[in-house]
């Protein structure tokens, strides 16, 4: 969810107006199109579809318009709100009156499910209207998701409130976080800390910022504190420790980076220092120990933590979690693709209140490799985010294939709010000028400071090509910084001010500051080289492997791109491997750029039958062209097996 920063007192970078920086041409405007035509009416179809998900139908039996009973999981009013929030990010941009017309049908819908006092959970409310349970009670259950939803409720009320002007559906949030905030002000603590998956975190402080009311503030900043106050929490909820005393991220990684993001927007308007100073301690343990190189969070499908505690007593189940240190499996990653998005919030918050390249480069990275959770065709899903697909003799709970809908659906409608509001990512102004954090073909139209003007625009065929042109079309006269990104693995970029070359370092924001004037122009050269990559030797799974990288796609092998009756486990990777990038111009992949190598292969499989051990093979290997893929297109050719860590040949 994009945050409207233009007022907090504690960041560095504010974020531009929604609909001010729009894409243009490439890589993300192509997606975005796709967003569009495709993902959002898909997507609708089956969020309306009671034989499907059911998702709508539960607001109108709620709202008392026909007879029934819930269904589907108690989350998913929030899969609902996140679908209503890609909606009014995509109108905002298009103005498409449908949309428009769909979105004032729905709210009115869900503004008539809504109970007088403000409380709004569709499987209670349907329970109170004369169900089976007429005597059920709110927040009686912590895994009923009811401040989840509501928070969903709130972010997708305050885009649609910045994308449209109106009003109905920031009124029905601010009705339920009215709610929220008495609740909160007479429960029992026990009561009070209902926080699983704490969206609401992020709800209440983007509320008080669309509407000046402090009440939201107040409430944020008490629902932190509240988790504090209670014993018997868990790593799973990540409340066994007080938050301020936490120094590495455990328990379920949704739940963990949604915390971690509403805690960030705490911080932005309260300026609490032992706040942000815990939020920096968890992003480097996460970043440097638990991280997937695709950006990819929680690890593991289950697991037990604190792990290996000699106090077996606070030992307890997580799961969809982070792990120990270093614990990072590729065939049996999970991944979740909420965790991605999860992840997305909290850098873009940490990124605003410190202006630091390190949380856009992340930011980044998990932007464009997420994006393997959707298929090229907009309509087809992935819950999971493995590195390794291979036939295992055990089965997981989700598919290990896209599937065009999935029983708990939380996922596909956050990647698709995610891709409608990604131009919100690209820029940012702060009190002296400008921030370019990503690339690709776009236009910025705002104002910073005490009124500057600023318009420009970005020509780039990112992330296939390095080459970046920034136009500025339109500028206030008084002197303001550009700041560019410069990448964390871009050494050697090179940069140009109206054609006179600028040293920049690699990892920064490289500063600009000049009068400005139409015609203007700013030319930077990323090296989108091929990256060998390895992993910390900690990382057992990865031991003598290598990854590829270039730019910030993370590349993968997959066999449908493999012959001669190869699998992807008969593949060696010399560590000296030259890779020629190519333009596909054939099938589903066409436009993007892939690498061609030579690597050598061997047949793993010869010798096993029912041991578990043999004596090593003396086989010789032979060479084999190989060609990489960037992950995010993987699985969308058929069935097949794919790997992002390949071993390494002797």
């Amino acid at each position: 969810m994009l945050t409207d920063t233009a007022l907090s007192p504690n960041v560095r970078l504010r974020s531009v107006p929604l609909g001010a920086s729009r894409w243009t041409r490439g890589f993300w405007h192509a997606l975005f199109e796709r967003c569009h035509a495709v993902m959002l009416p898909n997507m609708w179809r089956l969020l309306e579809h009671p034989d499907i998900s059911h998702a709508y139908a539960n607001f109108v039996i709620a709202a008392g318009e026909q007879p029934g009973r819930h269904a589907g999981p108690k989350w998913h009013d929030g899969d609902f709100y996140k679908w209503l929030e890609a909606a009014a990010a995509v109108y905002a941009t298009t103005r498409d009156p449908l949309l428009e017309s769909l979105m004032d049908r729905v709210i009115d819908t869900i503004g008539r499910a809504q109970r007088q006092d403000g409380y709004l959970h569709t499987p209670i409310v349907i329970e109170q209207r004369g169900g089976d349970t007429p005597g059920a009670t709110e927040f009686q259950e912590r895994l009923d998701f009811e401040t989840y939803n509501m928070g969903h409720l709130m972010t997708a009320a305050c885009i649609h409130f910045r994308a449209t002007g109106k009003r109905s559906l920031l009124a029905i949030a601010r009705r339920a976080a009215d709610y929220l905030y008495r609740f909160h002000t007479t429960a029992a603590p026990e009561l009070a800390r209902n926080a699983i998956c704490p969206s609401h975190y992020m709800g209440v402080i983007e509320l008080y910022r669309t509407t000046g009311d402090r009440k939201y503030l107040e409430l944020g900043k008490n629902l932190v504190e509240l988790r504090d106050l209670v014993s018997g929490g868990t790593d799973d909820n990540q409340d066994r420790l007080p938050f301020r005393q936490q120094t590495q991220a455990v328990g379920h990684a949704v739940r963990a980076n949604y915390l971690y993001a509403g805690v960030a927007d705490v911080v932005a308007e309260t300026g609490d220092t032992s706040l942000l100073d815990t939020l920096q301690t968890l992003w480097t343990n996460v970043v440097t120990r638990k991280m997937s190189i695709t950006g990819g969070c929680g690890a593991l499908y289950d697991g037990a933590s604190p792990d290996g505690s000699p106090d077996q007593a606070s030992i307890n189940r997580v799961h969809q979690a982070y792990g120990r240190d270093y614990q990072l499996p590729n065939a049996t990653a999970h991944n979740e693709t909420c965790a991605s998005v999860g992840n997305v919030l909290w850098n873009w918050r940490m990124l605003s209140i410190t202006g630091d390249a390190r949380f856009a480069d992340t930011l980044e990275l998990v932007l464009f490799n997420v994006l393997s959770s959707i298929g090229l065709d907009g309509k087809s899903f992935f819950y999971t985010n493995t590195l390794r697909q291979v036939e295992l003799p055990f089965d997981l709970r989700w598919s290990r294939t896209r599937t065009p809908y999935i029983s708990c659906f939380c996922c596909p409608p956050n990647i698709v709010r995610t891709i409608a509001e990604s131009s919100g990512y690209a820029y940012s102004v702060s009190e002296d000028g400008v921030w370019v954090n990503l690339y690709g073909g776009s236009v910025l139209d705002t104002r910073f400071g005490s009124g500057s003007r600023i318009r420009l625009a970005q020509h780039s065929a990112y992330p296939w090509e390095g080459r970046v042109v920034l136009t500025i079309q339109d500028a206030s006269a008084e002197p303001f910084a550009l700041r560019v990104r410069i990448p964390g693995w871009a050494t050697g970029a090179s940069l140009q001010v109206n054609g006179s070359t600028e040293t920049t370092t690699s990892g920064t924001y490289h500063e600009v500051r000049r009068a400005w004037r139409a015609g203007d122009t700013v030319e930077l050269d990323l090296p989108l080289r091929p990256r060998r990559m390895q992993a910390h030797p900690r990382v057992e799974e990865t031991r003598n492997q290598v990854a590829i990288m270039r730019g910030p796609l993370v590349y993968c092998l997959e066999s449908t791109d493999l012959g001669n009756g190869l699998r992807i486990d008969d593949v060696l990777v010399p560590r000296d491997i030259e890779l020629t990038p190519f333009a596909e111009t054939d099938g589903p992949l066409t436009g993007m750029t892939l690498l061609r190598g030579t690597a050598a292969a061997r047949k793993q499989d010869t010798g096993f039958r029912t041991e578990l051990y043999r004596e090593v093979s003396t086989q010789p290997a032979h060479e084999t062209d190989i060609t990489l893929i960037p992950y995010f297109g993987w699985a969308n050719r058929g069935p097949s097996e794919m790997s992002v860590w390949l071993p390494l040949a002797s």
